[in-house]
């Protein structure tokens, strides 16, 4: 019999104490832009130079933070049970901590991808880490950040439901529950299927819905609550 399905989803929460600003944090760190013209489908069209330098300079940050112990508490959960994550986050944070099995929604902040294929998928090194609208990958694609926009589908989401659907324990940690589709992915979990929601202002969906045990905590002190409890029931 093979380990217990852990599936964790994982919003900007566990990033945040890493230091990593949200895309609402933007104004002070992102030069003031508005979300959607560097942030959006319409926004790449109309000024492409301008998401590149965003990226650019969100790269740049991230390559000045460290995974913190919610990160960390991930990974040491993978002695007892399949771990997989799925994360709405850009950063590689989960990476670095170690953890094996990341699905990422909105893409990865470390890759670009063709602006005509969007399967064509590359990694970027540390001494190329700036793209621009004339960037073009090994194959002589124009490239553009490997990042889901607004206004775009969302790739990974059927195999994040069915991971959602497959897990015998399902955690939420540090995420609003606003954007959707990963919002959606705690309808997903079968009926008595326990759910564990971890953030300091957990949204009223999550905390009405029967079934959720709320741990009202940031991401760093709510892992060691949950593993904890799981040490106890599970």
């Amino acid at each position: 019999m093979g380990k217990p399905k852990l599936v964790i989803s994982t919003g900007a929460g566990i990033s945040a104490e890493s230091g990593i600003s949200t895309f609402r944090d933007a104004g002070g760190l992102w030069e003031n832009y508005p979300v959607m013209e560097v942030a959006s489908a319409d926004g790449f069209r109309k000024t492409p130079e301008l998401v590149h330098k965003f990226y650019n300079a969100r790269r740049r940050d991230l390559l000045t933070k460290i995974p913190n112990a919610a990160h960390k508490a991930l990974v040491d959960l993978e002695k007892d049970y399949d771990v997989r994550v799925i994360t709405q986050n850009v950063d590689d944070l989960h990476e670095r901590a170690g953890s094996k099995n990341v699905l990422h929604l909105h893409g990865e902040l470390m890759k670009m991808r063709s602006v005509s294929d969007p399967d064509y998928i590359e990694p970027l090194d540390m001494e190329h880490l700036e793209t621009t609208p004339a960037t073009r990958g090994k194959r002589g694609d124009l490239m553009r950040p490997h990042i889901v926009f607004f206004q775009e589908p969302v790739p990974n989401i059927e195999l994040a439901m069915e991971w959602a659907y497959e897990a015998d324990i399902f955690v939420v940690i540090g995420t609003s529950l606003a954007v959707y589709p990963a919002a959606g992915l705690m309808q997903c979990v079968r009926p008595g299927v326990p759910v564990y929601y971890i953030d300091p202002n957990p949204a009223a969906s999550a905390t009405s819905r029967p079934g959720v045990t709320v741990i009202k905590a940031t991401a760093t002190e709510g892992m060691k609550q949950l593993a904890e409890i799981l040490k106890r029931d599970c």
